[in-house]
Parts: structure tokens; sequence; C-alpha cells
């Protein structure tokens, strides 16, 4: 993408009221005004709280927001330039349930309150196959514990990935770790009883996954108190 077009596209966010790009200092410093009030000060009701991390170019939380229009779904990335397609789509179609935060994953417990967030999806990762990477594995145990801080009681993550690496490490870990997983698939296009909200969805990189016959993998798992 040129940089022209990244300007414009930087610009446009701007101007969309679904849209935050809170500065790192603003961030850090527990600035954020609606941490704990995304429900009652910006969607205006009651209903579950989504994050969708490394939303890319939001495909996944716009798909989400129009499947359940009865629950509220942020999408999260450091690259306003990406999620700028579905927030432009979501006030192009009317949708009040979506918005997007440009962020860092590490610094979530800085946007949302303890306890405020219904459910995560992780999709389509990096899976940082190199282990001097582990690090920045997005179901590591240092970022478990941080989704749990921001999660509900009864709180569950998605990850959906094209990576067979990162679904058996995440599985593996999970089960290492003695957290509760709720569902898992190896292939959800080609095993039955997936779950429609994961078949129903598909990014613009997982249609060309699909199209070379990757398999699609599905973890739906809680995490440990």
């Amino acid at each position: 993408m040129g940089s022209k077009n990244k300007l414009k596209r930087f610009r446009e966010n701007e101007t969309f009221q679904n849209v935050f790009q809170p500065t790192r200092e603003e961030v850090v410093g527990d600035l954020m005004p609606l941490k704990g009030k995304w429900n009652s000060d910006f969607f205006k009701n009651d209903n579950p709280l989504v994050l969708e991390l490394g939303c890319g170019k939001g495909e996944y939380s716009v798909g989400l927001a129009e499947k359940y229009p009865d629950k509220n779904f942020i999408g999260i990335d450091i690259k306003g330039a990406r999620f700028w397609r579905g927030a432009k789509t979501a006030v192009e179609n009317g949708l009040h349930n979506v918005a997007f935060v440009r962020t860092q994953i590490e610094l979530i417990n800085h946007i949302f309150a303890e306890g405020e967030v219904d459910e995560i999806w992780i999709t389509f990762p990096d899976p940082q196959i190199k282990y001097k990477r582990t690090k920045h594995r997005m179901t590591n145990s240092e970022f478990l514990k941080l989704y749990k801080k921001i999660l509900k009681k009864d709180g569950v993550v998605n990850l959906k990935t094209d990576s067979e690496f990162m679904h058996g490490y995440t599985l593996g870990l999970l089960h290492g770790e003695g957290h509760e997983v709720l569902y898992a698939n190896h292939n959800v296009y080609k095993n039955e009883g997936s779950p429609e909200v994961v078949t129903s969805i598909q990014t613009f990189y997982e249609k060309q996954y699909l199209e070379i016959n990757k398999a699609i993998t599905y973890i739906r798992f809680k995490i440990k108190d």
C-alpha cells in the first residue's frame, strides 16, 4: 500500500465515530474514558462485549456484528490503515454494534476494565514459529493471564487459525496448564459439527487458504482461575 493511500486512510479513520486511536501515553496512563464504560457510554446498551484481537481488515468483527446484532464487537489492531476497511464498511452499512481501537494487544487491560469483556476472538494470528518469538504468540501463558483479567468469570476465548503449529501449541499449553477446552477441531470445513459462527464468516485470506485446501482449525476455551 502506498504511503499516500495510508495517509488518506489515517485521515478518514479520524472522521469515523467507531474508531479510537489513543496514543500509547494515553493508554498506559489509563486515560481512556471508555474503560469500564464501553457498553454504557459508547454502545448505549448492556449487550455482551466481544473483542477480536489482531483484527486486520476487520472482516471478522464486521461479520460477527452483522450476524449478532444483540452483541457489541470491538476489533483491536495496531495497524489503523488495515482496519480502516472494516470501520468504513460498518459506517456504510449502518452497523452501530462494532468499533475499532488502534493499540497494541499487550495494552488491552488499559482499554478494558476487569471483567468487562464476555468473549475474545483471535483470528489467524502470526504463529511466531521461531522459539525466540514465543513471547509474541497470542496464546502464550502471559497473554492468557492478560485475557483473564478483562474477561468475565465465564468468559471464553476462540482461536481460529490456518497454522497447524499454532493449533497444536495452543492445545498443548491449554491442557498442560489445566485450562478448559470446550471445543477443538483441526479441520472445520471437513469435519461435521463445526459451529456455524466459525464457518459462516470467512476473511479474504481464509478464502485463499481454502482454495489451496489448507485446513482451518478452531479451539474454544476457558482460562482457569
